[in-house]
């Protein structure tokens, strides 16, 4: 029996079918790598970035807030960009809404 040309069409075959399957072996990792930057890095990212634009959202008249700065008051006027925040008894100082890290429970801080 001669099984010379049942090789060589098989040969061909899986030749034929190899260069597919080690593209598709090549280009898995990548996409591997991609979903865990995804999941561990960027989704966590911007779910922080939408919750502080939320929070600066809601800050209110009388609400009382921490700065980036460090500066901790109460809301006295709110505008679009500006918020006019009492650090102090007769002291107001105008700060950019972006520039608030958090916002405090009611009554945190004392009578100023």
């Amino acid at each position: 029996m001669d099984f010379s040309p049942i090789a060589t069409a098989h040969a061909a075959t899986t030749a034929a079918g190899s260069g597919m399957d080690s593209m598709l072996f090549q280009i898995l990792p990548l996409i591997f790598i991609f979903a865990i930057f995804y999941f561990l890095l960027i989704r966590p990212q911007s779910q922080k970035l939408k919750a502080q634009r939320e929070l600066i959202a809601s800050v209110a008249k009388g609400d009382e807030v921490v700065t980036s700065g460090g500066l901790a008051g109460r809301v006295m006027q709110a505008g679009e960009e500006y918020l006019h925040v009492e650090i102090a008894e007769n002291t107001v100082v105008k700060i950019q809404r972006s520039a608030v890290s958090m916002v405090l429970p009611k009554g945190t801080l004392k009578k100023l």
